[in-house]
């Protein structure tokens, strides 16, 4: 155990005396950077505090200027100049050719639509119409039994004959005064009173049948043979489609605008096509919950592309204007009980209270607080105010694009200074004596 300690510190003292030549000069390069550290951290301490009290007097200096009213500047500058102008976005008015157009929703309605149900009860025997096909006036559609009826009527009928039979013998005998004036009477009130009875169940009888009331087609039936039906039965529908209506309302103050025989425009859902009709009758009264004025227009429809129902989008031309005054409809601002824009004046922005009336998408029509050559501001109207110094934008994209050809030039990464290569070089010694260890 003894020689083990003894033999392990004669190995550490040869390697350290053969370690410590190479690593001595490493020891002294790293004391002296040592202090050489310690000595500049010294030197900088008393320019900081010298700095930080510079910092210190000049904002006293800054709070006494603020303090003092009478070194206010009346600018947003320092040196008393004018507040830099905002730079805006404007829209110069020009008169230009509007044609005023009001928009509303409508229905399409079917030229003429029923449908069908039976007068009386009864039992359907036959059906005579095919689902969805076209029909004409007076086709039989549908058929009740009328078995009781028809048996009626043939009884009147023979009970009218023999009335017929006696009344022309009580003709004869009255000629030869055989038989009074009221035994004729009779015979005659008798004939009479069985073709009414005959009437009457021939009116029973058609009330069995249903027919078409007009041309058209025919819609889905509801009903089958053997089903027994009543007067509030639906048996199916009939609608004329070779032309429509259109029925859609329109605000009260255009009703006086509106004329019979004026031409529209309107799209249906689910699709972009465009249909033209005309204007074919006003309602005589304004509708006081809703305060519109119902318009009913027609329009053809021989190809059976729009069907009754259809939800549309009506436009109706109302005036062309020659001089029109439009705006972008961002630039007009909506107030408590009036609609305003702003407008460059003298290099300042004046707010204008205006009339608008109608709209398109994307403009709006300015009746009157504009004239031409106004510059109208759009853009940062939220910081806007009147008095308020603006500048109109003008378009340099030209000019900018000229000026950046440089973006996007290589811009190199800088290469390692000298002290990563001093580095270097210092630990070589120390990694050459490791591996001579």
């Amino acid at each position: 155990m003894i020689k083990n300690l003894v033999w392990s510190l004669v190995i550490v003292t040869v390697i350290g005396g053969l370690a410590y030549p190479k690593l001595k000069p490493l020891w002294a390069g790293d004391l002296s950077r040592t202090q050489a550290t310690v000595g500049e951290r010294k030197n900088s301490d008393k320019p900081e505090d010298v700095s930080k009290k510079e910092d210190v007097s000049k904002k006293e200096d800054t709070s006494a200027k603020k303090d003092d009213p009478s070194k206010k500047s009346t600018g947003s500058g320092g040196n008393g100049k004018p507040a830099t102008p905002l730079k805006v976005s404007t829209f110069m008015v020009t008169p230009s050719l509007f044609a005023e157009t009001i928009t509303a929703t409508g229905t399409v309605l079917a030229d003429e639509g029923v449908e069908l149900q039976p007068e009386t009860n009864g039992k359907v025997v036959s059906i005579n119409f095919v689902e969805g096909a076209p029909v004409k006036q007076g086709d039989l559609l549908l058929k009740l039994n009328d078995s009781d009826l028809r048996a009626n009527l043939d009884r009147y009928n023979y009970s009218k004959k023999l009335a017929e039979v006696r009344f022309r013998r009580y003709s004869q005998l009255l000629n030869q005064k055989m038989v009074s004036q009221d035994d004729y009477d009779s015979a005659l009130s008798e004939m009479n009173v069985q073709q009414s009875y005959i009437d009457l169940y021939k009116a029973e009888i058609q009330k069995t049948e249903i027919r078409a009331p007009f041309n058209g087609v025919v819609g889905l039936r509801y009903v089958s043979v053997g089903a027994f039906v009543n007067a509030s039965t639906r048996i199916a529908t009939l609608q004329r489609l070779n032309e429509l209506k259109i029925d859609f309302a329109v605000p009260e103050k255009y009703s006086g605008r509106i004329k019979v025989g004026s031409q529209i425009t309107f799209t249906v859902a689910g699709g972009l096509q465009k249909y033209a009709g005309r204007i074919a009758a006003l309602d005589p009264r304004i509708d006081s919950g809703t305060r519109t004025l119902l318009v009913r227009a027609i329009c053809s429809n021989t190809d059976g592309r729009l069907l009754p129902g259809a939800f549309t989008n009506v436009s109706i031309p109302l005036d062309q204007i020659a001089d029109a005054f439009l705006v972008p409809a961002e630039a007009v601002v909506a107030g408590l009980d009036e609609k305003n824009v702003y407008v460059i004046k003298d290099g300042l922005a004046e707010r204008r209270a205006v009339e608008t009336g109608a709209r398109t998408a994307t403009q709006v029509h300015i009746v009157s607080g504009l004239q031409a050559g106004d510059q109208v501001i759009t853009s940062g109207l939220q910081q806007m105010r009147a008095k308020l110094p603006v500048e109109s934008l003008m378009d340099n994209h030209a000019t900018k694009s000229g000026k950046e050809k440089g973006v996007g030039a290589d811009h190199g990464v800088s290469k390692p200074q000298g002290n990563t290569t001093s580095l270097l070089k210092r630990s070589e010694p120390a990694l050459a004596a490791l591996v001579t260890l």
